[in-house]
C-alpha cells in the first residue's frame, strides 16, 4: 500500500486496480481495512483503530483515496465531498478521441442495480440524474489517447458512462464497450490528482500521482 500523504486527521493513499475500498458481498480484504492495519502497526495504537470512508472508486479504477482518521475530519470531510469542495482530477486511456480536443458533457443517467451499470441520455427520463464532467485531451499514442476529467457531479460510473455514450470507451471497460479487457481485470481510468482545504488546518493540499504504466506512454 503507498501512502501520498498523511497527518493525524487524513490519509491518502494509492488505490491499485482490482482493490475495494469498502467492505462488499465477495468477502475479499478492503482497502479500509488495510489501512486501518497499517495505522495500527506504524503507530503502535492498541484496540480498534477508527477510520472513515469519505467516498470511494470503483473496482477496478486505481487513484487517490481519502480517508478520515478522526471523527471531526469525517465530518467535515462529508460534508466536503457533498458539497462538491474537493477537487478530483482523472486520467482516462480511450480507444477513439472525442470530436473535440476539449469540452463538457452533459447527459442524464440511469442506474440499474440488477445489474451494477449506468445508462446515459441526452435529455431527462425518469429515475435520471444530471451528470456534467469537463475533459480535455492530453495526448495521443499509435492506437490510444489520454483524457483528462474533472466531475462536475458525482454518479454512478459518471466517467465510464459518459464517456462510453460519446463513442470513446475507457480502455479494457468491456461493461461500457471496449473491444478487450486489460490484464487483471482492470480498465484505464485513474483518480489522478485531488485538491482541497484541508478539514481541520485550513491549509489547501494538492496531491498528485506519478504517471506510472500504460500513463506513461503518452
Amino acid at each position: 500500500m503507498e501512502v501520498v500523504y498523511e497527518d493525524n486527521h487524513i490519509i491518502v493513499v494509492s488505490k491499485r486496480s482490482g482493490e475495494i475500498v469498502q467492505g462488499d458481498k465477495t468477502g475479499d480484504t478492503p482497502l479500509s481495512e488495510t489501512v486501518k492495519q497499517y495505522i495500527k502497526e506504524a503507530y503502535a495504537k492498541p484496540g480498534d483503530v477508527f477510520l472513515g470512508v469519505v467516498h470511494r472508486l470503483d473496482r477496478p479504477v486505481s487513484g487517490l483515496v481519502m480517508f478520515a482518521r478522526t471523527s471531526k475530519a469525517l465530518a467535515r470531510l462529508n460534508k466536503m465531498f457533498a458539497e462538491g469542495e474537493v477537487h478530483k482530477t482523472y486520467w482516462a486511456i480511450t480507444k477513439n478521441c472525442p470530436a473535440e480536443q476539449q469540452g463538457t458533457l452533459v447527459h442524464w443517467l440511469v442506474r440499474n442495480e440488477q445489474q451494477n451499470k449506468s445508462y446515459a441520455y441526452d435529455h431527462e427520463v425518469p429515475h435520471s440524474k444530471r451528470a456534467v464532467l469537463d475533459y480535455r485531451v492530453l495526448g495521443h499514442s499509435d492506437n490510444y489517447h489520454l483524457l483528462e476529467i474533472n466531475l462536475k457531479t458525482g454518479r454512478h460510473h459518471q466517467i465510464r458512462c459518459q464517456l462510453a455514450a460519446i463513442g470513446c470507451p475507457i480502455k479494457g471497460d468491456l461493461k461500457y464497450g471496449a473491444k478487450r479487457s486489460n490484464p487483471g481485470g482492470s480498465i484505464s481510468l485513474q483518480a489522478h490528482s485531488m485538491q482541497f482545504i484541508h478539514p481541520v488546518s485550513k491549509k489547501e493540499i494538492l496531491l498528485t500521482l506519478e504517471a506510472e504504466g500504460a500513463f506513461a506512454h503518452f
